[in-house]
């Protein structure tokens, strides 16, 4: 099911913010379900429902960029999460790949996103590349939030969607990606 974030159904929306809540603890007890993204990065929820359960969750956001002085139309994934009881049964591939070829389906020029290390098996996987030395610089230009800061392990995940995004897909390894999403969406 996709919905844009603000349309999910409100017991849809609420399971949801268990299974992140799940998978991000919240800093303060008092505030579980606080995930929201940006509205001007246009989020688009995806979700993998069985009967009235969601199993899996994730969300794309979009903005434009600039890179190497090409303008791009770019999008990517954040808070994907599996319900723990449901893991390790494909629920979580089953909706990357379903996000990616929404995504290629869309109109973008490229889908990047960073993931910890240890899942670029997973995302390449569900048809997703890896661009490596690639890093992504979130925050905005004033507090960048690079994804190369001490304490992450991530590597940054893409494709190229366009015939302008694969003409210049060249120009995205081994570099830094001024994303710069905002202060609420640091990295997507």
């Amino acid at each position: 099911m996709t919905f844009p974030e603000g349309d999910v159904p409100p017991a849809l929306r609420t399971q949801v913010a268990e299974l992140q809540d799940e998978a991000w603890p919240p800093e303060s007890p008092s505030a579980p379900g606080t995930f929201a993204h940006d509205p001007a990065l246009q989020p688009v929820s995806m979700l993998l429902v069985d009967g009235a359960t969601v199993l899996a969750a994730l969300d794309i956001l979009s903005k434009q960029l600039v890179h190497g002085g090409e303008r791009y139309r770019a999008a990517g994934l954040s808070t994907v999460v599996t319900r723990g009881t449901a893991r390790s049964r494909g629920h979580g591939r089953r909706l990357v790949t379903a996000a990616h070829a929404a995504m290629a389906g869309m109109d973008l020029d490229l889908g990047l996103f960073t993931c910890d290390r240890p899942l670029r098996a997973f995302y390449e996987s569900a048809g997703w590349h890896h661009l490596p030395g690639a890093v992504l610089v979130g925050g905005t230009p004033t507090a960048p939030f690079p994804s190369d800061r001490p304490g992450f392990d991530k590597v940054t995940m893409a494709d190229f969607f366009s015939p302008h995004g694969r003409r210049h897909r060249s120009a995205f390894p081994h570099s830094r990606i001024e994303l710069h999403p905002g202060e609420i969406d640091k990295l997507w």
